[in-house]
């Protein structure tokens, strides 16, 4: 009796978005428009995992058939300790929002956030030049990281940032260097003098959440103001830029562009960032 082999089975790659809670994120909606879009066999999920069960998940996922994971709050700092490789912009942020499950059985951490916030600001703003001004950014979480980080990297030769809790803006200025110049939360108004790029990296002005109660007498007409809040695409802080004859970016593109790279990763293909992906999350 001769031995006869299993034939290999051709997988259906798998792969989500994790985090406690997930059942409000769009990227299910993101990435399920290009699976269909392109014709690919594949599934992405929400995955509702429990900080204490974050460890033993990421063990099993691989075993299950997925390929990666998007990464979202509470676990976005937290993988870096759990993952084999990790890239040098995740460690310089402090947090990943990626995960790709290789083959080998190792796990890779990247943070792909700040790429999408400048690839949101290069294609909504094709004249828009950071080397050429200062940047102010308002706030200094998580996001906020991925901001100064890719501003930095884009040539910007002064990054001002404020906070309401002033440590942590100072802890930023330590870690990326001499180009970033803290201002108090009091003085954000001042901040904003003369520069050529505007970011809100707070949740203020998002649907539910206080407005971002700040000056914006000297920001100049000639600056680009992005926010990093997308619910509500137009937010007051927006709003009152544009009034004043500001260039406005609103920040659904950051969430579209970041999740470009995983896909890609995943699935094989590099998806398209266009109206069409617009609507369909927004829908």
């Amino acid at each position: 009796m001769s031995d006869t082999l299993t034939p290999e089975i051709p997988q259906i790659p798998l792969a989500g978005v994790i985090g406690w809670p997930v059942a409000h994120s769009r990227s299910p909606l993101l990435h399920g428009h290009w699976l269909k879009r392109y014709g690919i066999k594949g599934h992405y999920v929400p995955l509702a995992i429990r900080p204490e069960h974050l460890a033993e998940a990421l063990r099993v996922l691989p075993k299950a058939g997925f390929v990666g994971v998007n990464v979202t709050i509470p676990h976005k700092e937290a993988v870096l300790a759990l993952a084999d490789v990790v890239t040098d912009r995740a460690a310089l942020i402090g947090a990943a929002n990626t995960l790709i499950f290789r083959p080998d059985g190792k796990i890779h951490a990247d943070n792909t956030d700040g790429y999408g916030f400048i690839a949101n600001l290069r294609q909504n703003a094709p004249d828009w030049h950071p080397e050429r001004a200062t940047a102010a950014v308002i706030g200094a979480g998580g996001a906020a990281r991925a901001v100064v980080a890719s501003l930095l990297d884009a040539g910007v030769p002064e990054l001002r940032i404020a906070n309401r809790t002033r440590l942590r803006a100072e802890q930023i200025r330590n870690e990326f260097g001499a180009r970033v110049v803290v201002y108090d939360w009091g003085q954000v108004g001042n901040m904003l003098e003369g520069v050529g790029t505007a970011v809100n990296a707070t949740s203020l002005g998002m649907d539910g959440k206080a407005a971002l109660r700040v000056p914006l007498d000297a920001l100049p007409a000639t600056a680009l103001a992005t926010d990093l809040v997308y619910t509500p695409l137009d937010t007051p802080f927006l709003i009152e830029a544009r009034e004043r004859g500001c260039r406005t970016v609103d920040g659904l593109g950051m969430l579209l562009h970041q999740a470009a790279p995983g896909f890609e990763r995943w699935f094989g293909h590099k998806p398209e960032v266009d109206e069409e992906l617009r609507a369909a999350v927004l829908a």
